[in-house]
């Protein structure tokens, strides 16, 4: 159920609106459910982090232009043209895909003849569909539009990490299987914060994960998971399931707990988060033996240039200002 909206935020809800009507007819991509009649059954992410980062610039340069180049739109060319062997890029295919609509060409006639550009574009929608665009900060009442990276990193400003891309490596406890997300090494009670806004879907113990939320994005694409939360004081109090929460939100805090079946265990080694993300395409159950979990570790390093600044509040911490995203203000409290 759709959350109320703060009544301070009627005018920037009207704000939204309008931003949304020209973003549409500006070119950018619309908003969408989800992927309907999807056949993806597999999917990689492997996009190095210099082609995001330019290709972040480019859209934040050009959306107000009458040629915007869409973030994900540029990093499903490139994919494309390179086959997926993103050991291939240069920044300078960025340039030309730019000068090619400068010069009167638009992205559906330049992708046209494209194999398997639609099939990129759906995955990196999937990924990436909802982390630009226009948001408002602030306090109070008194808030800025802006436009750009509308996602967090998982830790929040101020705190240290390490991380290697341990994707895929092997797990043994209770069974045998393969690490299906990215673990970030820090100190016990670090603020963890919520990626994108959406809606929490689990929330509680699970021998293999400790304690741990499930998020899933308010476009119903992806599905964040944190795990190995702190033992005794796990998530920000009253964090409940069904509550929707704003990116960069504090959601729990860092721990070391799970390997154990009995509740509130210390099992791991070393003090970490384990972040992951799976996608969802049509009408594809979250649980199920087709589940599709991508390598974050790259999308780590992307988010490290947007961490959230949080404030002590009692036993908890709050993001220091409010952030909303414009597309899904509806959603918040």
């Amino acid at each position: 159920m759709k959350r109320k909206i703060w009544t301070e935020r009627i005018a920037i809800f009207v704000l939204a609106a309008l931003v949304l009507l020209f973003s549409v007819s500006a070119g950018q991509k619309a908003i969408t459910a989800s992927a309907e009649g999807s056949t993806v059954k597999w999917a990689e992410f492997n996009v190095p982090l210099a082609a995001m980062q330019r290709a972040l610039k480019m859209d934040i340069q050009t959306h107000t232009t009458q040629t915007p180049l869409h973030f994900v739109d540029a990093l499903a060319f490139l994919a494309t043209k390179y086959g997926g062997n993103w050991s291939r890029y240069r920044s300078a295919d960025l340039d030309a895909l730019l000068e090619r609509l400068k010069n009167g060409e638009t992205m559906q006639n330049i992708t046209a003849g494209m194999k398997n550009y639609n099939y990129f574009d759906q995955i990196y929608d999937a990924v990436l569909g909802n982390a630009v665009g226009d948001y408002a900060t602030g306090a109070g009442g008194n808030y800025t539009v802006q436009y750009g990276l509308k996602l967090f990193s998982p830790i929040a400003a101020g705190y240290g990490y390490g991380h290697y891309d341990d994707f895929g490596t092997s797990r043994s406890f209770g069974f045998s299987r393969r690490h299906l997300g990215n673990d970030l090494m820090g100190t016990v009670g670090t603020p963890i914060c919520a990626v994108e806004g959406g809606y929490v879907e689990e929330l509680g113990w699970n021998q293999y994960g400790g304690w741990r939320i499930g998020i899933r994005s308010f476009d119903k694409k992806r599905y964040y998971y944190y795990a190995h939360l702190r033992q005794g004081h796990p998530y920000r109090t009253g964090l409940a399931v069904g509550e929707a929460v704003q990116p960069g939100e504090v959601i729990g805090y860092l721990g070391m707990t799970g390997y154990s079946t009995k509740e509130d265990v210390n099992g791991m080694k070393q003090p970490h988060l384990h972040f992951g993300m799976q996608l969802i395409f049509g009408d594809a159950k979250r649980e199920s033996n087709n589940e599709i979990w991508i390598d974050v570790y790259n999308l780590v390093n992307f988010l490290a240039q947007s961490r959230s600044r949080v404030v002590k509040n009692g036993n908890d911490y709050d993001r220091a200002t409010d952030f909303l995203d414009l597309r899904y203000l509806l959603y918040y409290e």
